[in-house]
């Protein structure tokens, strides 16, 4: 792990193959990191151009350990060493998988965003893409034990590519969600629930008076702590480096 006066390098994954999402995110990334902090994004060579169903995460998930091993490789051979990875899907498809590959700190931005909201609210909701990914985030906020703080998760029922084929009316009605959370749910702030919005925090800040907490832009926060405080994912316990043996057939270069 470097000191905290060194550079930083962090490695955004979209888990999902568009290219274009995968350039709005790393400039979102960018935009917040800290002067001495290098932004690097990435997607899979292949899977799913967006990620809206439990099917979508499950493939989408390989691509994000493909990505890891490959920033590790990179690192290994010489080249730019990557500091902590950024998962940048909202369903944190792979997460602990991908903390099982690499010493460094792995953040999936629903995690990231979750800890931030605690921490300037009481209670906040999620405003998502579509109603059928709601149960997705319910699971998450479940599993990372931050139900109790979510009053609700809401849709604007918007196809995630929407938010790269039809920006203006993907905002409007993600705007109108972010009000109606605003006033029916009791909550001090609300948590984006698409990588896809990482360009889109300030607009509906601006729009709906609440604090809008976007999970790539938090989750390069958090992996800036990480690195600078010389914490690393724990090799002791069930996120060891996965045993060696051997895979076989079209996974067979997962094998040692």
């Amino acid at each position: 792990m470097k000191n905290r006066e060194d550079t930083m390098h962090i490695r955004l994954i979209n888990p999902n193959t568009t290219a274009s999402m995968t350039a709005k995110i790393g400039v979102a990334g960018a935009r917040v990191a800290a002067a001495g902090t290098q932004v690097s994004a990435t997607n899979p060579d292949a899977g799913p151009v967006s990620i809206e169903s439990h099917f979508d995460e499950a493939v989408s998930a390989l691509g994000v350990l493909d990505e890891i091993r490959r920033g590790e490789r990179e690192g290994a051979d010489g080249g730019e060493r990557v500091d902590a990875y950024v998962i940048a899907c909202f369903g944190d498809p792979g997460l602990l998988a991908a903390r099982e590959l690499t010493t460094a700190p792995v953040i999936g931005i629903a995690e990231a965003a979750f800890h931030l909201a605690t921490l300037i609210s009481t209670r906040f909701s999620v405003v998502t893409t579509l109603g059928r990914t709601c149960i997705i985030a319910e699971h998450l906020l479940q599993n990372y034990g931050f139900a109790h703080h979510c009053r609700k998760v809401r849709a604007a029922e918007i196809p995630v590519l929407d938010l790269e084929d039809d920006g203006a009316c993907a905002l409007g009605r993600i705007i109108d969600e972010c009000r109606r959370a605003k006033t029916e749910d009791g909550i001090g702030a609300i948590v984006l629930g698409c990588g896809g919005m990482a360009d889109l925090t300030d607009e509906i800040r601006e729009a709906v008076g609440l604090p809008i907490v976007e999970g790539v832009t938090a989750a390069v926060k958090l992996a800036e702590s990480l690195v600078s405080l010389r914490l690393g994912t724990s090799k002791h316990g069930d996120l060891a480096f996965p045993r060696a043996k051997t895979f076989t057939g079209r996974f067979d270069y997962l094998g040692s």
